[in-house]
């Protein structure tokens, strides 16, 4: 499975973005993906995930009310709509997919994605 991100970018405080994740290969394989993403100096930290068959998501607090994850499975593709963006929100933004069930607390957890894609970055200045 192959994952290409896009939709990043320069941004001020407030503004929108929206992320694009699309997947190729067996993608019937991965009933799970994610965003996960990682600010310079700090460790990867999750941002929401999906089912792709159920469509329960699940969102870290620091996003919960402002991003939203959406699946489009005819295209393959994983969006992240971004709203009220802040500064701390800078980072490089990454796609992953999970050939698992990850609901619950697998569904943010680092370990549970086995795929990943290359990453977009996203810059929200004050």
């Amino acid at each position: 499975v192959q994952l290409v991100e896009s939709g990043g970018g320069v941004v001020q405080a407030g503004d929108s973005l929206r992320l694009s994740c699309v997947a190729s290969g067996r993608t019937d394989n991965v009933p799970f993906m994610a965003w996960f993403r990682q600010a310079p100096g700090k460790e990867r930290e999750s941002v929401a995930s999906i089912s792709r068959r159920v469509g329960v998501s699940y969102y870290a607090d620091s996003v919960k009310g402002r991003f939203a994850i959406s699946s489009d499975n005819a295209k393959n593709t994983v969006s992240l709509q971004m709203n009220s963006l802040k500064p701390e929100d800078t980072a490089v933004y990454y796609c992953a997919a999970s050939a698992r069930a990850a609901f619950g607390v697998r569904a943010l957890r680092e370990e549970a994605y086995a795929y990943w894609g290359q990453g977009t970055q996203v810059t929200v200045s004050s």
